[in-house]
């Protein structure tokens, strides 16, 4: 391990060690006492850690040993392992009332390899360049290979998108165009505002890890760098240059139908999911989604019109 790769190790860990939230210590130990002895760790991200707020829907990604462990369906398990990850939704009572969450269910080595480069989904390693923290970790062993996964995640994100830019840039401009590509090939109709906002939201640590991943992706001679103060330029021959960026648009129809697919899966794992996809879908266009009872007690079966616009939309997640 390199300089860059220590340096981004020692980050990492810092992050995942802070303390918790009381709602995040609460929900993660509503999601271990569901999935049981199989639960690795239980990772806090998204808006409601960037903003420290109660309000809002929780993110976890639950990492366990073993999907069958875990889920008390085996054809549940199967469809895991065939298009992980899993999501669901998990509610417990809080300080001030109910708290919400929704979390991703993944076997470590799904997680470690989702962090790694070359795949079809982009969400692993999108979700975890950025801060996140250990709700709850099993032991130090479980903690480490967190890390290690967090640190991949980094290194892929900057690896992958770093020789999509041309010419000097900034690490603000790096990150603006790392979240644009990952929103879009994950289908979410994000705004140019909230994008900004994820890396207006701590510069200082964006700065520092990106820094420390290109150093440590030069020193394993898979890209060059030169900077000049705050402005950084990615060198590479320019067949290598064209090759990566072939690459990344080449795996961007699967990658989307990949989504797809687990859209319409989290429409049967996630339970009441009627009433959170017509807030999903009011909270980013404004309007509200008026749904009958009958609806709401059997989607799977009057519910798909709702279930269409939200795919539509691009909103169940």
């Amino acid at each position: 391990m390199g300089e860059g790769a220590l340096d981004l190790a020692q980050r990492v860990r810092e992050e995942l060690a802070r303390p918790a939230p009381d709602a995040a210590v609460r929900l993660a130990a509503a999601i271990r006492a569901r999935l049981g002895p199989a639960t690795a760790a239980v990772v806090f991200y998204g808006s409601c850690l960037r903003k420290d707020t109660d309000e809002g829907v929780h993110d976890f990604y639950a990492v366990v040993d073993d999907y069958r462990r875990a889920l008390a369906s085996g054809l549940l398990a199967r469809a895991t392992a065939a298009l992980p990850p899993s999501v669901f939704w998990i509610e417990c009572p809080g300080a001030n009332g109910t708290l919400r969450s929704k979390y991703a269910l993944l076997e470590a080595d799904d997680f470690a390899r989702g962090a790694a480069p070359g795949g079809f989904r982009t969400g692993i390693w999108a979700r975890f360049c950025q801060p996140s923290l250990a709700a709850w970790v099993r032991d130090e062993e479980a903690r480490e290979a967190l890390v290690e996964t967090c640190v991949q995640a980094i290194l892929t994100a900057v690896g992958t998108l770093a020789p999509l830019l041309e010419g000097p840039t900034t690490a603000e401009a790096f990150w603006q165009r790392a979240f644009a590509e990952t929103y879009e090939r994950e289908m979410r109709p994000e705004s140019p505002e909230k994008i900004r906002a994820l890396y207006e939201g701590d510069p200082v640590r964006y700065d520092r890890v990106l820094r420390a991943a290109l150093a440590e992706l030069e020193a394993r001679g898979e890209l060059g760098v030169r900077w000049s103060g705050e402005r950084f330029e990615v060198t590479l021959p320019a067949d290598q240059r064209a090759q990566r960026q072939r690459a990344w648009r080449r795996r961007r129809p699967l990658a989307k139908l990949v989504y797809v697919g687990q859209l319409l899966k989290t429409a049967f794992t996630f339970g009441d999911w009627l009433p959170y996809a017509a807030w999903k879908v009011e909270r980013h266009t404004g309007k509200p989604v008026p749904y009958s009872e009958r609806q709401r007690k059997y989607p799977l079966i009057f519910g798909w019109p709702i279930l269409f616009r939200v795919l539509r939309d691009r909103q169940l997640r």
